[in-house]
This record gives C-alpha cells, sequence and structure tokens, in this order.
C-alpha cells in the first residue's frame, strides 16, 4: 500500500500515530471513569 501525498493525516506523520493516540485516550478514559465509580460507590 503506497502513501499518497493527497492521503496523509492531518499533524502526525502516519495513521498509526492517530490510532495510538486514539486508544491511549481511550485508555485513560475507562481509568478515568473506574476510579470515578469505585470513589463514589
Amino acid at each position: 500500500m503506497s502513501q499518497d501525498p493527497e492521503n496523509k493525516p492531518p499533524l502526525f506523520r502516519s495513521w498509526n500515530a492517530w490510532y495510538i493516540l486514539v486508544l491511549g485516550t481511550l485508555l485513560l478514559l475507562i481509568i478515568v471513569f473506574y476510579l470515578l465509580t469505585k470513589r463514589f460507590a
């Protein structure tokens, strides 16, 4: 699969960086909500 210059992701060099960012954000939210649930249970 070749990278077209028009198909470049915004801000990052590759789409893998976006996937890592999204998964990291999801993991962070899961941890925050888990801790909030434990705190106010």
